[in-house]
């Protein structure tokens, strides 16, 4: 006998029939006079994470809300990821109420905004965000560039699938990352290795529960749990290392420090490794060679 209990699936069902974890984060646009808008939004997520010529996330939302329609009109987006504060929280959530024009509810807002980094004309950001990513909406896919902006009391047929109107009611838009900006402190710990001190405080939205309240969990310091990584035994490494480039070898020392690469990663870290000891003139990896190479590949990252 099972130990769970059916729930009904219905509209909105990650409020409505689940508890579903969330982001909580401001979605910046701009609206026709030019006023920078903010939308309070959890239904944001990765969506194009590697293996594309950009990265990319995906905005879930009603079609008729000035920041879809704003999307729609002008494609330029600014995620906003707001800190755990309770007074945040709060314009949050004012700021996500329905209805509202964008000169009503920005007339008093809590937030401050500054100018982002990404080039063109966009919406500003929130200078209190512990993260912002600059976006462009992808108009070109499934050809969402024909939806325009105007039909606040639903849009009829044919929709879209996952791009553009994609219901009567609902919207989908795959925003392109320009520019990921972050906070100095936050920004360093990434570069230099996190600790559990390290994280910004980050609310945990469950979205609306009722018709009073919404929820959301307090940041508490994360807890880390050691990685288990299998290591691969020198031989597989050796072997992969062979088979990359006939110019560039690796000494066996330098593929005993490799053994720690999960193995589905293991080509794609030795062909950029490759990719750098060309660059510099290297034609054999060894320890301190590779020593070299890795510095530069934590430096790039920076």
């Amino acid at each position: 006998m099972s130990s769970f209990i059916d729930l009904r699936i219905v509209d909105n069902f990650y409020q409505t029939s689940s508890f579903f974890p969330m982001p909580t984060i401001l979605v910046g646009t701009v609206s026709e006079n030019g006023q920078t808008n903010l939308g309070a939004y959890s239904l944001c997520f990765p969506y194009y994470i590697a293996g594309k010529d950009a990265y990319a996330m995906i905005l879930e939302c009603r079609n008729s809300s000035n920041t879809a329609q704003n999307i729609l009109r002008g494609s330029k987006v600014s995620l906003n990821f707001i800190p755990d504060d309770r007074k945040f929280f709060r314009e949050a959530v004012r700021l996500g109420f329905p209805g509202d024009t964008t000169a009503e509810k920005m007339k008093n807002c809590l937030f401050t905004l500054e100018k982002g980094q990404a080039e063109g004309s966009r919406p500003l950001v929130v200078a209190e965000s512990f993260q912002v990513f600059e976006c462009s909406w992808d108009s070109s896919l499934e050809e969402a560039f024909l939806d325009k902006a105007g039909r606040l009391e639903g849009y009829d047929p044919p929709y879209r699938n996952f791009n553009g109107i994609t219901s009567k009611f609902g919207a989908h838009f795959i925003l392109k990352i320009d520019k990921i900006l972050m906070k100095e402190k936050y920004r360093d710990s990434i570069i230099n290795g996190v600790r559990a001190k390290d994280f910004p405080p980050v609310p945990v939205d469950y979205g609306y529960r009722d018709s009073t309240n919404f929820w959301y969990s307090p940041f508490k310091k994360p807890i880390p749990e050691k990685i288990r990584a299998k290591e691969g035994n020198v031989q597989s490494v050796i072997y992969a290392a062979k088979r990359i480039d006939p110019d560039v070898t690796f000494t066996d020392g330098a593929c005993a420090k490799l053994v720690k690469i999960p193995r589905v990663f293991l080509k794609a870290a030795l062909t950029q490794m490759v990719k750098i000891a060309k660059e510099e003139g290297i034609s054999v990896i060894d320890e301190k060679a590779l020593d070299l190479i890795n510095d530069k590949r934590r430096k790039e990252k920076k």
